[in-house]
């Protein structure tokens, strides 16, 4: 599975990665330990998921974490997540 995170301020790109994570493990657990290396690499607390987040994930395999999502302020729109390769058929 890869997973690319992406962080948006004012509509721009500002940063990117890519994490990919092999496995036996549930489809959950693989967008969980992604979203925390993701963090972990942007020096970012990990956001909380919200309904809206988990449904918007559930339909099109990506979400946006706002500055709701967040504890500490954030100094950017948002962070986004994406599925771009799904080891699950």
């Amino acid at each position: 599975m890869r997973i690319w995170g992406k962080i948006f301020r004012e509509n721009h790109l500002i940063r990117d990665t890519v994490v990919e994570l092999d496995g036996p493990e549930r489809r959950t657990v693989k967008v969980f330990e992604a979203l925390r290396l993701i963090c972990t690499e942007f020096d970012l607390a990990l956001p909380v998921w919200l309904d809206t987040n988990i449904k918007e994930f559930q339909k099109s395999a990506k979400t946006r974490f706002r500055q709701d999502s967040f504890i500490e302020a954030i100094p950017f729109d948002y962070l986004e997540i994406h599925v771009i390769e799904d080891d699950i058929p």
